[in-house]
């Protein structure tokens, strides 16, 4: 079963918006030397929003052959449209390699309970792999109750999992209570991944772990070991961090702290997405000092 950290990786681009494949595949190797248990192509981390289908197709097949089998592979898709969102996934379903498809929560045009129940539903049967569902409602604008989730990990084999993004703990309480044997119940929210995991959560889709994922792969195994003193030690340390990755919108802040600290070559995003804000340059590097 899918657990520990997961790595919702960037992806660096070059001054004219073209995917900086070098310093994808060094981070890659970093990642995977630092211990976590997966990483996931083509989340909103990584742009997904962004990139043409034909680009995330190489970026998901380029992960694939840098990862060559030593972690997970997740791989994110969903738009507004259960239309487009199917095709996209027949696509990705021609891809050799990939562990469990994450699919997102339409954005942007609100669906019911019920739409939203239809839309996973007709994603999960297009998929040939074991699916994620992916509830954000911070960006989609839709919040996927739990009760829908649930029925359809009921009704749909396929469906083995959740990335929760809400950061409601309350929920949290009443998806473990409920949730299947071996449900893989994954936080995406790093600010309370602690408490998250300590309420019984399989591990972290995390955004933090981009730039160090040694620390956020120990506190998942720390918790994993009943070791509850140094968990919370280790999280205190890390509490700011938490908080500086979204002082502006994600991706922009890790992308200038991985610029920062050398291990992508610019901190570029496409439009509208722009380079982090001067006044928080300061505040972000003295932070990552103090966590080496």
């Amino acid at each position: 079963m899918l657990r520990g950290c997961i790595t919702a990786l960037v992806t660096p681009m070059f001054a004219d918006g073209s995917i900086d494949y070098d310093s994808l595949g060094s981070l890659i190797e970093w990642q995977i030397a630092n211990g976590v248990s997966g990483v996931v192509a083509n989340g909103s981390t990584g742009e997904a929003a962004n990139l043409a289908t034909k680009e995330t197709i190489d970026l998901i097949e380029f992960i694939i052959k840098k990862v060559a089998g030593r972690v997970k592979i997740v791989v994110g898709a969903g738009t507004a449209s259960t239309m487009t969102s199917v095709k996209f996934i027949e696509r990705v379903n021609e891809i050799e390699g990939v562990d469990y498809l994450m699919c997102l929560a339409p954005y942007y045009v609100k669906p019911t309970q019920s739409g939203l129940y239809i839309h996973f539903s007709q994603c999960v049967e297009a998929s040939k792999f074991p699916v994620i569902l992916y509830n954000v409602p911070g960006r989609t604008g839709c919040d996927v109750h739990n009760d829908t989730v649930l029925k359809l990990a009921k009704d749909l084999p396929k469906v083995v999992g959740l990335k929760d993004a809400t950061g409601d703990l309350e929920r949290c309480i009443d998806m473990v209570k409920r949730m299947p044997k071996d449900f893989i119940y994954l936080s995406g929210d790093d600010c309370t991944v602690l408490q998250f995991l300590l309420l019984g959560g399989s591990g972290v889709i995390s955004v933090v772990s981009n730039i160090r994922p040694a620390q956020m792969s120990k506190l998942c195994q720390l918790v994993d070991e009943s070791n509850l003193a140094d968990a919370r030690k280790l999280n205190n340390e890390m509490l700011e961090l938490y908080s500086s990755m979204f002082c502006e919108a994600n991706p922009i802040p890790v992308k200038w702290a991985l610029f920062h600290e050398k291990r992508i070559a610019t901190p570029e995003l496409r439009l509208p997405l722009t380079i982090l804000s001067e006044q928080y340059h300061s505040k972000i590097s003295n932070i990552l000092k103090g966590i080496g």
